[in-house]
């Protein structure tokens, strides 16, 4: 049996031994510096060894803390590392994907049986969600992302620009910009506006249309939200293409006019270390196959 001192005064002792500051440790571990204190007098009173000198505003080393801190931050290093080892380690053939809420409903779901019929042997898991997951970290394996492209530490590649008209219930009958006016708007917030933003008063610049200011307008935080709304005839919304195709094509939804206005691109972005893993390798390239054929026409 190893006789080692409680562990939580070790680590009190290893950080503080690490910044010199009884303060700084006690940041690090979420705690107060008089509990790092009072840990460290305990490990001082197992090992029998005065391990710091206080002094104003600053602790160093004695001998015997010199002695017993490098092994014991050498010896956590290496837990911290086969930790992430362990953690790293996933099921054969397990691929996380992530996306946003909407291109996850929209894009992703309806082609998931066809990837589970080509590449049986992939788990393939989607990870929907608004919020930006840290692929570096280990969030996700792979990422399809709206924007510029250059995301830092990751390789990316284009899939499909994206482009966004006005789309309505057929049973609105909505013929011509003019036909607005009756109607309800339904707006998407976008988290980053720029000069790329599908906005209605964009559309309406583009559309060389007056833009009318009303109170009958709808706003979703998610754009399912707004593509169902108009299934249901709310209003008109200014959606992607892409994640209306489905409804276009089968006829719940019409995009009676243009012009679409042109956004960022579509893009699938891989973690730098992780870009020569062949499973997730196929779900890229899976990706850009089903990006290629899936172009939407682009009303005038």
């Amino acid at each position: 049996m190893r006789r080692l001192p409680p562990l939580a005064t070790l680590r009190a002792f290893e950080a503080a031994a690490r910044h010199l500051s009884f303060k700084r440790a006690a940041d690090e571990l979420a705690v107060t510096p008089t509990a790092i204190s009072h840990q460290v007098r305990l490990l001082e009173e197992t090992l029998g060894q005065k391990l710091f000198e206080r002094r104003t505003r600053r602790v160093i080393l004695t001998a015997a803390g010199v002695a017993l801190y490098a092994p014991l931050r050498d010896g956590f290093d290496a837990i911290a590392e086969a930790v992430e080892r362990v953690q790293a380690v996933k099921a054969p053939g397990a691929v996380t994907l992530t996306a946003t809420m909407a291109f996850t409903s929209k894009w992703l779901v309806p082609r998931v049986a066809v990837f589970r019929t080509r590449f049986p042997d992939i788990n393939l898991r989607l990870l929907a969600s608004d919020d930006v997951v840290d692929l570096r970290a280990g969030g996700a394996d792979i990422a399809v992302r709206y924007g510029g492209g250059a995301y830092p530490g990751c390789r990316s590649q284009f899939l499909f620009q994206g482009s966004f008209a006005p789309v309505c219930s057929p049973g609105l009958n909505v013929r011509d910009p003019t036909d607005l006016d009756d109607h309800a708007l339904i707006h998407s917030e976008w988290r980053h506006v720029d000069e790329h933003t599908p906005v209605w008063p964009r559309w309406y610049a583009e559309a060389g249309v007056p833009y009318r200011r009303t109170d009958s307008a709808i706003v979703f935080s998610d754009e399912t939200h707004a593509i169902q709304a108009a299934v249901a005839g709310q209003g008109i919304a200014l959606v992607s293409l892409a994640l209306v195709a489905g409804e276009l094509a089968t006829g719940v939804l019409v995009a009676p006019f243009g012009p679409a206005l042109e956004g960022h691109g579509f893009h699938v972005v891989i973690p730098d270390s992780r870009a020569k893993d062949e499973n997730i390798e196929a779900v890229r390239d899976w990706l850009v196959g089903e990006a290629a054929a899936s172009v939407s026409p682009m009303p005038a």
